[in-house]
């Protein structure tokens, strides 16, 4: 089957691109464009563009002007024959050329589909297609470069390496049980648990940098606290760069979590503007109040804001204990430096590391932030050529896998038989198999490619 999609966003925009692949591909570009450098599609080879007029074929009347650029298979994202239309970037017109497609032959395609088929025709491991995804949504350098290391098989070839061990070693047991008589080197007891020792301490490596990598990746779950009016608000829209938040002279304003995101630096921070903790003087307020204390305990990162020219008030000294007490890495920041008063005891944020006083309102306070961050979140303990895994399935397989690893040289070492060693060593190359898409379900695929944008 010939699919069809548009693959750039359905928006005014200087050009759309229409993508058809299958075997049907050039045929159908064939009845709706008419290259001018050429006779007709057919001729065009690989890898190589025409300008021309898209044309309804029923009417003859143009609809547009345009490039078509052709991939033959092989060598084509998705191993099909390829043709992307590129035209002028209006709504209108870009619906219209995608109809004539699937009025002439192709059908449209599901979420994810030419990268599937990609997966599907070998252009790409299962790592590799989830990796695809990761570098659309990328908001951060350590985002992308996570995903383009993924993109381009470093994580497959390191659970491939890990797999290949595994497979080694059941071999060798098969070998030796099943052919007893022959001259085949004899199973040891401790060269089969060094084996399972040195893939257990890859998937642990690749595990650890995972959960240190995560953070940079999808960036630090943020929480800005304080009391009421202390600027919180005009912290988060100066951190966007755009008013998000509402702020005013009134105390409360903010009921409710107020949640985006912002790049700051090499960092990209998942912030929540909370409501301002005090004791609330009505219900609405109140259960903001709750929600922003439920907010700092899933925060990662605490933006704690005091007013310095201000003395401290007593909700300001609950939440300081509430800060000591959490366990979260904080950055006291006070606020309304511009006012050249501070009026806060110098000993008053004694056992917090990072503090920084400023103006909200001001880029400074943009700048040592970053200086902060890189403190709390040095980069430099961050290999950028080791390998994130792309979702919560990658993690699953390695761990699970990791789990049988362990399980048969505990097994192993306890004098288990070499049969029930076997059967953990074939689980953990199973779930490894199930990683990389080598041995995944069709549901599993499905599931996969299910997250995928339309034209992807």
């Amino acid at each position: 089957m010939t699919v069809c999609a548009i693959s750039t966003p359905l928006a005014e925009g200087g050009i759309s691109v229409i993508r058809i692949s299958g075997d049907a591909s050039l045929t159908i570009a064939q009845k709706i464009f008419t290259p001018l450098t050429c006779e007709n599609v057919s001729q065009m080879k690989g890898y190589t563009c025409a300008y021309g007029r898209i044309t309804d074929p029923r009417t003859g009347r143009t609809v547009d002007d345009g490039v078509l650029t052709v991939f033959r298979a092989p060598h084509s994202y998705t191993g099909e024959d390829v043709c992307e239309i590129s035209c002028h970037g209006g709504v209108f017109v870009t619906k219209k050329v995608l109809r004539l497609c699937l009025e002439n032959g192709a059908s449209l395609a599901d979420r994810g589909e030419f990268t599937k088929r990609a997966f599907l025709n070998g252009k790409l491991s299962l790592t590799q297609a989830e990796a695809v995804m990761d570098t659309i949504s990328a908001q951060g350098e350590f985002a992308l470069a996570s995903a383009n290391l993924t993109r381009g098989g470093l994580l497959f070839q390191r659970i491939a390496s890990v797999r290949d061990a595994l497979v080694g070693e059941l071999a060798s047991l098969a070998a030796w049980v099943d052919y007893p008589d022959d001259d085949i080197p004899a199973v040891t007891d401790e060269g089969l648990s060094a084996a399972l020792d040195s893939a257990g301490n890859a998937l642990e490596r690749l595990l650890s940098d995972h959960d240190s990598g995560m953070i940079l990746k999808r960036g630090i779950d943020t929480a800005i606290v304080g009391r009421p009016n202390v600027g919180k608000s005009t912290l988060m829209n100066m951190l966007l760069g755009y008013e998000r938040s509402i702020v005013t002279d009134i105390a409360g304003t903010t009921r409710d979590v107020i949640e985006e995101s912002a790049v700051i630096g090499d960092y990209t921070l998942l912030l929540s503007d909370t409501a301002g903790i005090r004791t609330a003087s009505d219900k609405v307020e109140a259960i903001g109040v709750e929600l922003a204390k439920k907010r700092i305990e899933r925060a990662v990162l605490i933006l704690a804001v005091f007013d310095q020219s201000e003395k401290l008030s007593e909700e300001d000294e609950q939440l300081l204990e509430m800060l000591r007490s959490s366990g979260k890495r904080v950055i006291i920041i006070l606020n309304k430096a511009d006012l050249d008063e501070n009026l806060l005891p110098e000993n008053a944020f004694d056992g917090f590391e990072s503090l920084i006083s400023v103006s909200a309102r001001s880029e400074d306070c943009r700048d040592k932030l970053v200086q902060e961050l890189e403190k709390l979140f040095p980069t430099g303990t961050f290999d950028p050529d080791s390998t994130i895994f792309a979702n919560e399935r990658q993690i699953f397989c390695a761990r699970r896998a990791y789990e049988h690893i362990l399980a048969a040289n505990e097994a192993l070492s306890s004098g288990e038989t070499l049969d029930a060693v076997t059967v953990l060593i074939s689980a953990a190359a199973d779930e490894l198999l199930e990683l990389t898409g080598e041995k995944a379900t069709e549901a599993v695929v499905d599931e996969v490619f299910s997250r995928f944008c339309v034209g992807k």
